[in-house]
């Protein structure tokens, strides 16, 4: 991987996306000092589908701030398939972040008065890529996500569902190698909650996508593949999930 502007080509193969090797995070100096992480160990594969649970508190917010680029550790190492991200510039992680992952939060961060589609454009505008490539790429999005012929419609016109969806088109337009959803569900009904989980089980089995989502729901936890559990900054638990979702 080549953190350079260029298109993302890693093969789904099933081989390291993601580690963590004694990851420490504190926050704060001397009394008031908190640590968030104690030495984390952490591997995540190409294609897996990998749920985070744990407390207020546990670490579970800060591994995702560090696997999202949007914080660094204390100590450790965090590599990115042979990329050592603390060694990165600011830029270069604000272009691993940009190529190679994909966001998805609980409150969707959608433009208000923009339209689907171009709120599903953004990224791609961001990377400089041409008009007609956003258009094609972010339409063939929202088809994948269920919203064809929605395209047109501004995020007060949509359910929380919807919107849910479009942001999920939006991750997903670049084709990135991880996506990386915070409470996916937290701002959903059970109906649609499932409906959402159905959707990133598919993008994981159908298209290969990595999937890392944080969530307190023991039920939308159970759609992954692998459940973590952290707590006081460790890693408490790592089972693989052996449902039938």
């Amino acid at each position: 991987m080549k953190i350079d502007g260029g298109e993302n080509t890693q093969s789904k193969s099933g081989r390291r996306l993601i580690e963590f090797r004694g990851v420490t995070k504190i926050y704060g100096e001397g009394h008031s000092s908190m640590e968030a992480l104690r030495g984390v160990d952490l591997r995540v594969d190409e294609g897996e589908f990998v749920a985070i649970m744990g407390p207020s508190g546990s670490g579970k917010s800060t591994c995702m701030n560090i696997l999202g680029c949007l914080d660094t550790p204390t100590a450790g190492t965090y590599m990115f398939t042979d990329v050592e991200v603390g060694k990165l510039t600011r830029d270069q992680r604000a272009l691993l972040r940009r190529h190679y992952q994909g966001f998805v939060f609980q409150g969707y961060n959608l433009l208000n008065r923009t339209s689907a589609l171009e709120n599903v454009e953004l990224p791609l505008i961001y990377r400089g890529a041409p008009a007609g490539e956003r258009r094609t790429r972010a339409l063939e999005a929202l088809e994948t996500v269920g919203l064809k012929g929605w395209e047109s419609h501004t995020p007060g016109e949509l359910s929380g569902g919807e919107q849910q969806r479009v942001a999920i088109a939006r991750a997903i337009v670049t084709g990135p190698a991880v996506l990386l959803a915070d409470e996916p569900t937290g701002n959903l009904d059970t109906a649609r909650s499932r409906e959402i989980m159905e959707l990133l089980t598919s993008l994981n089995y159908n298209r290969g996508i990595t999937i890392i989502m944080v969530t307190h729901e023991p039920d939308m936890a159970a759609y992954g593949k692998r459940i973590i559990r952290f707590r006081d900054g460790l890693i408490a638990s790592d089972e693989q999930n052996e449902g039938d979702r």
